[in-house]
């Protein structure tokens, strides 16, 4: 197959992830079960232009997360990013990878995307800005480095 003669581009985009579990397979009976091996949280959560969950939405993360690791520290992350904002509405990119989500930073996998994002790859690197263990809540900074046609 000859190589396309579009250029890439380089797109950045960061913003905050303003995240909300909800389990769908695990252990009911304690309520931060995401510590636990095994556990599947599914996911639809705010991306937002600020740390404020107020501030003007860009879009949407729909996805999973897995706990991976036999001793429950780690979470293989399946997202989605699908954007709203007058921009890149309706175009996508995907996620996945490792999330030590007990460390404060950690980098995963752009491995496609859609839109005006097709055939993107590239890098998001996550940090994270306010954990609420008991209470299931996070807000993640979000900044990810991609190429796309």
């Amino acid at each position: 197959m000859p190589r396309s003669k579009t250029p890439q581009t380089q797109t950045n985009q960061y913003g905050f992830l303003h995240a909300r579990l909800g389990m769908v397979a695990g252990n009911t009976k304690r309520r931060w079960y995401i510590l636990e091996f095994g556990t599947i949280f599914a996911t639809d959560d705010a991306l937002t232009e600020s740390i404020d969950r107020n501030s003007t939405q860009v879009g949407r993360a729909h996805g999973i997360y897995v706990n991976s690791a036999l001793g429950g520290s780690d979470l293989h992350l399946l997202m989605s990013l699908v954007f709203t904002n007058k921009e890149y509405n309706g175009s996508t990119l995907q996620i996945q990878g490792a999330d030590r989500f007990l460390h404060k930073y950690r980098e995963v996998s752009v491995v496609s995307g859609t839109g005006k994002f097709r055939f993107a790859r590239g890098y998001a690197t996550l940090e994270t800005v306010y954990l609420d263990i008991p209470g299931s809540n996070a807000i993640i900074r979000w900044n990810v480095t991609f190429l796309h046609y």
